[in-house]
Parts: structure tokens; sequence; C-alpha cells
């Protein structure tokens, strides 16, 4: 552990959060007032907006899980999430935004209050915290943890996922229950510029380091439809092996739905049988989690609460969308060469993660794998058929011929059977890409390591003080608050910081558990699953159906909630096993068009058949400036045309 880089580490992270609670503090001392904690007392100009929403979206949740994903057989489609993104925040500007500050919203789920009714509220917030506690507040330990443990990989307790999970937590708890939501802004303007510049960093020595590569080491990991040779890489540059490697000559390997490496991995477009982003949820399920998330997720929303005006509000969020196209280029395409560069490392993670799940479980225990596990660790694959099978209770002989994906097919069916699996054997640790790549690369370089380290970790705390100051927010104002009657400030500021105590208590104990997730991204977009396509569908009627029913509010975000487990763990499989489905899975993402379809329609069957007799009348706040910026509408039309083009670019 170099001396230089801890010591310029640990400056450097104090001294921003030092930063953020003075700035925090400097106009009228400790905070009493619940606008000043919990909205930054509603004065974030535009810059300050605009990086704090980037920097409170993108921290080890995206870098691990992010990378994670792209360095598996998804690659650069899973950039969608960060394009689509992009259009999706200009519709927040100029669509979600006038109406929330119009009302003076505290909260997201006030505005269902407002619109339909306090059960609707309720029905939203309790949902809410649950998924910001248990699932991203968790994930965002969990990935800062990871990050840590995998770069000090032989550091004693720093490379105890456990052990940093706790401390995250303490520190980032420490830091949101005194700073409030202005302390997170202002940390998050230096960690928002800090993390793109680090980012690039990470990209120019892993393209440095992809031309010096022998490429005799570089071909073992090449995609199966490129016809590149030895002597192809030998001739190319940085730019074009990633090419070769990852998309063929002049574009010729197609994505293929299977394993990593099985098609392209630079196509933005996906076969309809993906089992994560099929082509088929680039039309509607992928807009419901970037709707949902970028406009109504109190964890980013509360930012654009706080602005200024609502001119502020827009310009710091079009700003946000316009860094959201650079993202993909210092996430995205690290995680590919990652493995390009670092694949054995990769194995080498999966195998020290299985070895531990088998110690734990015991070598009779019913074990999940994939087919990367079964090519890769072909003997412990047999033990885990055999003791499969025996759980089970049965027996098949599989032809001497089989593949790697039969065999995995009949452990999976046969831990299916027996139930009560031990754990998930992998092939690679690919949640390990981003953290494996800067070990590599950035580490050796202390006066350069201190800053990406700083950048990665000060993000995730950042991030994670954010959410504990949203979910306390939400159980404050819309749960206390309207239980209890209490509306003194300074009582709702105290109530809000022990609720950051019990919550980082709650995800702290969950965030090692999802060590057991494939991906940690696929987790947290799956869970959303839930919440998101009711919760978006309800809003929708919301503002632009004013005679739509209230009771709707709660109809339509509980019918989401049940449609989307009916699908996921009962109709799903069913529909999938008789057939009558194009793939061999339903995709979450078409579990949330699907989900979102039926509320919609029952929303219109609702108001034709029992609308209210007269329109709901919204609160109007005269205390902010609801004037929009025609300078917003411009730069908003300039992403959406960028958008369009970095699509047909790598379509």
């Amino acid at each position: 552990m170099n001396s230089i880089e801890i010591i310029l580490f640990i400056v450097a992270v104090v001294g921003v959060i030092a930063l953020g609670i003075w700035k925090s503090r400097d106009e009228a001392g400790a905070e009493t007032n619940a606008s000043d904690y919990f909205l930054a007392g509603r004065g974030l100009t535009w810059w300050l907006v605009g990086f704090s929403l980037i920097a409170a979206n993108i921290s080890t949740e995206q870098f691990v899980g992010m990378s994670g994903s792209s360095a598996n057989w998804l690659g650069m489609a899973i950039a969608s999430y960060e394009w689509i993104a992009a259009v999706t925040l200009v519709i927040v500007a100029f669509w979600f935004l006038p109406r929330f500050l119009k009302a003076g919203l505290y909260t997201i789920p006030e505005f269902l209050e407002y619109r339909f009714d306090a059960v609707a509220r309720f029905t939203m917030a309790i949902p809410a915290i649950v998924t910001l506690v248990f699932v991203a507040t968790s994930s965002v330990i969990f990935s800062g943890a990871k990050f840590i443990s995998e770069y000090y990989n032989t550091v004693p307790v720093l490379n105890n996922l456990t052990a940093m999970c706790w401390l995250i937590a303490i520190f980032a708890a420490v830091y949101v229950f005194v700073g409030g939501l202005k302390a997170c802004a202002w940390t998050d303007l230096i960690w928002g510029a800090a993390l793109i510049l680090g980012g690039i960093v990470v990209l120019a020595f892993a393209m440095s380091a992809l031309s010096d590569r022998p490429a005799e080491d570089l071909i073992q990991t090449k995609v199966a439809n490129s016809s590149a040779t030895v002597a192809d890489l030998e001739r190319a540059g940085a730019w074009e092996r990633l090419m070769l490697l990852n998309d063929g000559k002049n574009g010729e390997a197609v994505a293929r739905n299977g394993d990593n490496l099985s098609g392209g991995k630079m196509h933005m477009v996906r076969p309809k049988e993906d089992s994560d982003i099929p082509w088929t949820a680039l039309l509607i399920g992928l807009w419901i989690p970037n709707l949902f998330y970028w406009g109504l997720n109190q964890y980013i929303v509360q930012r654009t609460l706080g602005s200024k005006s609502l001119a502020e509000g827009q310009k710091g969020i079009v700003f946000a969308a316009f860094l959201k196209l650079i993202i993909p280029f210092v996430v995205v395409i690290p995680g590919i060469l990652a493995f390009n560069l670092f694949s054995g490392d990769l194995q080498k993670g999966a195998q020290s993660s299985n070895q531990t799940i088998i110690e734990k479980g015991g070598q009779s225990a019913v074990y999940k794998v994939n087919t990367e596990f079964v090519k890769l660790e072909p003997a412990l694959a047999a033990t885990v058929f055999a003791a499969n099978a025996k759980a089970a209770g049965g027996q098949v002989d599989l032809p001497a011929d089989a593949t790697a994906e039969q065999i995995a097919a009949q452990i999976n069916a046969f831990a299916s059977k027996a139930g009560n699996s031990a754990g998930d054997l992998k092939g690679y640790d690919y949640d390990a890409a981003f953290p494996v790549l800067v070990r590599n690369l950035i580490k050796p370089h202390p006066l350069i390591s201190w800053f990406v380290l700083a950048a990665l970790c000060g993000a995730v705390i950042s991030s994670l003080a954010s959410m504990l100051n949203s979910a306390s927010t939400i159980a404050a104002i819309d749960l206390y608050s309207k239980a209890t009657g209490v509306t003194d400030s300074t009582k709702l500021v105290f109530v809000g910081r022990m609720f950051v105590v019990i919550f980082v208590i709650l995800a702290a104990l969950i965030a090692p558990q999802l060590s057991n997730f494939a991906s940690i991204f696929s987790y947290i977009q799956e869970f959303q699953g839930f919440i998101s396509s009711g919760i978006l569908g309800v809003f929708i009627f919301g503002f632009f159906s004013p005679r739509t029913p209230r009771w709707f509010g709660m109809i339509g975000i509980v019918t989401n909630i049940v449609s989307y487990g009916a699908l996921k763990w009962v109709f799903g499989p069913m529909i999938v096993e008789k057939g009558w489905w194009y793939a061999k899975e339903m995709a979450f993402l078409d579990r949330m068009a699907i989900c979102f379809t039926l509320v919609m329609l029952i929303g219109a069957i609702v108001t034709i058949l029992k609308p209210l007799a007269k329109p709901v009348i919204l609160p109007v706040n005269d205390q902010i400036e609801l004037t929009t910026s025609s300078g917003a509408k411009v730069v908003g039309f300039v992403v959406v045309v960028l958008t369009i083009a970095l699509y047909a670019v790598f379509w």
C-alpha cells in the first residue's frame, strides 16, 4: 500500500466533504429549517444541479455494475441506459419539472396526494423507501466495498467486503447527518467533475495497454464471429484493435444472443431473444425505468426540487443530459477493455468467489451455474452435477458430446427441482472488471491513482449520502409528518436524521449479501420493475388527465406490483415454457412494458367509465420563478440530435 497514494487520497476525500459541510452552514449556521436540510433552501444554481445529478447517478454502481455488464455479452448495448437517459432528461426538464416546482413539492409522493389522495401518497412512499434502502443504498454500499476490496486485494481489512460495507456506510451516514442536501450538492460539484476526468484517465491507460499487449494474447478474447487474425491485430492501433476484437472486420461481428464472446459487443441493438436488453425494450421497456429514475425518483429529483428557479433547474438538467452522452466512453468501453486485457484476473476472481460459496455451503449442497463455469471448471462442474442430481432425486445421462450449455441447463434444472440453492457459481467475476482495470493499470502510478481512487470513493459516499437524505426526506415528510401532524421544521430535521441512522444500518446489513447476484446492475434494475411502471403510469394520468378518478393512484401502483410479480414468478415462466414467447426467458424490461401497458389501459378505462365531475386543481407555489429557459431548449435539442447520431454510429 503506497503511503503517498493513501495520504493524498485521505486529504482529498476529507477535504471535499469538509467543504460540503462548510458550504451547507456558511449562510445561517446549523440547519434548523426543513427546506435547508431537505432541499438546500431551494437555492441551487444550474451548475450545482447539473453536476449533482451526474455525481448522484454515476457512482461505483455504474463503474462496477455497468462496466461488469459491458465486460460480459452486453458490451456497448448497456450504454442505452445512458444515452436514452440523455433524451429522458430533456423530457423531464420541460414536462415534469414545471409541474413539480409549480406545486412546491418537497417529495414526489406529495404530488400524488394533491392529484389523487393520501392513500396514493402512502402507497408510493412505502415502496420508494424500501427500494431506496434495500436496493439502491445497499447496492451502492456493496459496489463501493467491492471496488475497494478488489483494489486492495492483498491488504488485510481493506480486502474484506463486509468490513468495507460497514466503513462506507458509517462514513456516508455521518456526512449526510450533518450536512443535508446542500452538503451533497457542493461535494457533488467536485465529485461529478472528478468522476468524468478520472474515467478519461482510466480509458487512456486502458487504450495504451491495449496497443502494447501482444496480439497472441488478445486474440484469445475476440468474439466468435470476428475473422480478425493475429496479423490483423499486429498492424492495428488501439481503437482498431478494440473493434477487431469486439466487432470484427468492418463491423462483421453482428450481435448474437448467447454467452460472452458469442457475438459482436459494439452494437446498441441486441437480438430480441436477449435476456437483458432485447431490441424490443428500446421501443417501450427501457424508457420506463429511465423516465421513472430521472423524473419520479426522489433520490434524483430532490436536486431539481431544490433549484433556485425553473430556468436554473432546466439548465442544470440539460447540462446533465449532455454529460450523460460522455459517460459510456468512460464506463462502458473500459468494461469491454477489461475483459480483453485481464480476462484471466476476472476468472481468478470468480474462482475465489466460488470457493467461498462452496466452503460456506459444503460440497454436497445444491448450486446453480452458468455456461462459462462449465467450460472453465469442467471437473468442479461434474461434481456439482452429481450433487444436484442426488439432491433432486434423479439422474440424467448426458451424451458424451453434450455442450456446456446443455450441462449447465441440466445442473440448474436439478437445482430448481431440489430447491434451496446455496449460491451461483460463475466462470468470470464481471463485476470486478473496473476494479481490476484500475488495480492493474492505475495503481502503479500513485501520483495519479490517488485522484482516481478519491473520485470513485468520493462518488460512493456522495451517492450514498444523497440516497439516505432522500429516503429520510420521504420518511419524515410523507410518513412521520402525515401520521403525527408534526410540521415543526426543527423536529422534522431531527426525525429525518434519526431515519438516516436506521436506514444506513439496514442497508449495511443487506449489502454484503449482494455478492450472490450475478450482476449488481441487473439486480438494481430488476427490483425497480416492481414500482417504476405503475408509478410512471399513475403520474402520466396525474399530469395530463385531470378527470381520472382519485382512487386510481393507489390502484395503478398496486396493480403494477402484483402484475410484475406474477409475470416474474408465475405467468412469465409459464408463457415461456409453453413456447408463447419469442425468447428463452422474459426480460425484465419486457415485463415492465407489459405492466405499464396494463396500468395505462386500466387508467383509460376508469377515466372513461368513472370520470370526475370536476377536474382536479393542483396547488400553486408563488415563491419560485417559473419562466422557462429558452437557452435550455436549444441545448436540449442538440442533445437529442447527438443521441440519434451516437445510435447511428454504434447501431
